[in-house]
């Protein structure tokens, strides 16, 4: 594992993006539902992103549901030529703003269609197919079913690339028969190590890998060791963090995301951070055996 300041970029689909990017779940309102507190700095913070060099901006329709992607097509559209923007599918908001899921033909074709409208695109570049397995953990099952229609989608031309969220290595496998898979995106941080062996499997095939809740999501990381070493190179725990993730393996890819403007440019710096042997051994170390 080695360290690096400038993490570069990488290869998605066939499209070259930063490795920095953003995540746009937290511009929809409490609880990922309903519209914003603020609008206007939702917008802000969208354009401040791409002011700084990203150009991966990972969403979903149903963040709001309709409000996330809705902000990114008043804040950027007409969208920059690098801009890739990756969304994902399989699942819908109750009135009660519970997560349900929605992995019909059907639904799938209903869920890409509202992409496409509220984004304001005529193609999707990327859309994962979210399996709902235990919430954020995934659970053996076949997906053939949903995954051949996305295919189905992608050869109408609807689609450029397919992914997956919150997958198995089978469930990986299973997918690559059906259509080519260019990223997977799974929970994965500093303390939640599960992945490794993926990681490095999809490093081998030139596969990205977007972990998300880079920072712990809903329950934000919170280690005493973190924070002494993050005191020691004065940086902040949530950019060590990132950093961590950034030298662990150069697909990763990573979008923590963020309303604030202020969290946006410490997020963003953590992309010139640089971390020397000792301090890698210590973060190797916190979610060690």
């Amino acid at each position: 594992m080695s360290s690096r300041a400038n993490p570069g970029t990488f290869t998605l689909g066939d499209r070259i993006v930063n490795r920095m990017g953003y995540g746009a779940m937290q511009l929809a309102g409490p609880g990922v539902f309903g519209p914003p507190r603020d609008r206007k700095a939702a917008v802000a913070v969208l354009r401040a992103a791409v002011e700084a060099g990203v150009n991966h901006i990972d969403t979903s329709d149903f963040y709001g549901p309709h409000v996330t992607n809705q902000i990114i097509r008043e804040a950027l559209h007409p969208y920059a030529h690098d801009l890739v923007i990756v969304t994902k599918v399989g699942a819908l908001r109750g009135e009660d703003a519970s997560w349900r899921p929605a992995q019909s033909a059907a639904d799938l074709t209903r869920a890409v269609h509202d992409n496409l409208r509220n984004l304001g695109l005529d193609h999707l570049e990327v859309v994962n197919l979210r399996l709902m397995g235990d919430v954020h953990a995934p659970k053996e099952s076949s997906l053939a079913e949903p995954f051949s229609a996305l295919a189905s989608l992608r050869e109408q031309g609807l689609i450029r690339h397919l992914g997956l969220s919150n997958a198995t290595a089978a469930q990986v496998a299973e997918a690559q028969t059906i259509a080519p898979v260019v990223c997977v995106q799974n929970h994965y941080n500093l303390v939640h190590r599960d992945d490794n062996g993926l990681i490095d499997a999809l490093a081998a095939q030139g596969i990205a890998y977007v972990p998300f809740f880079p920072l712990g999501g809903f329950s934000p990381i919170q280690s005493d060791a973190l924070s002494r070493i993050a005191d020691d190179i004065e940086r902040t725990p949530l950019q060590v963090a990132l950093a961590w993730l950034l030298a662990r393996s150069p697909n990763l890819l990573l979008i923590p995301g963020t309303s604030n403007p202020l969290h946006l440019a410490e997020n963003l710096l953590a992309a010139t951070l640089e971390l020397s042997a000792d301090i890698q051994a210590r973060l190797d170390a916190i979610a060690a055996p």
